[in-house]
């Protein structure tokens, strides 16, 4: 029979259990952590729902400015009078994809727009088009200078995305 004394003490077998399962605990953790932090979204992701301030002080009238939201250009135009004239005067019989100017702006000097044409995706080139607005090279569509469409393959208007005004010169987009 064993003496009780000696079975209460650890012997180098009851170590060596020890030592194989903590590193053992260890491995499993550092197989696991990347695993599970795979899953986490991409910042590039946080950061889509993010909304994005334009300072407007800067940009003057008749320009157009790009910046980036969710991934997509968006086009702040900082119209003139001509323009808007020319933006609330056309017949909505004449429009492929018949929207009021009004309803496409907040203040009519500014028009904000996903730069994305509605045919296939391209990226519209500002001041340009027989409307001086849009026009999209690869296909021919072209949008006038409240991003509606005017002529071409583009199906519809250039879209408005969720914005508001901050104060007269901060833009909020998102």
């Amino acid at each position: 029979m064993a003496n009780a004394s000696t079975m209460d003490e650890p012997t180098r077998r009851d170590m060596l259990f020890i030592a194989t399962g903590a590193a053992a605990a260890v491995g499993a953790g550092a197989v696991a952590w990347p695993l599970i932090s795979q899953m986490n979204p991409d910042a590039s992701t946080i950061a889509a729902g993010v909304p994005v301030d334009v300072d407007l002080s800067g940009i003057k009238e008749g320009q157009i400015v790009t910046v980036k939201w969710r991934g997509n250009p968006i086009f702040v135009r900082h119209r003139t009078k001509k323009e808007i004239d020319e933006a609330t005067n056309v017949s909505l019989d004449q429009l492929k994809d018949p929207q009021a100017d009004s309803a496409r702006v907040k203040k009519p000097e500014w028009l904000v727009v996903i730069g994305v044409c509605t045919h296939l995706g391209c990226i519209p080139q500002g001041h340009d088009g027989a409307y001086d607005g849009w026009l999209c090279h690869c296909h021919g569509s072209v949008y006038d200078t409240s991003g509606r469409i005017r002529s071409g393959p583009a199906p519809a208007n250039l879209v408005v995305p969720a914005y508001s005004f901050a104060s007269d010169t901060k833009l909020t987009i998102g």
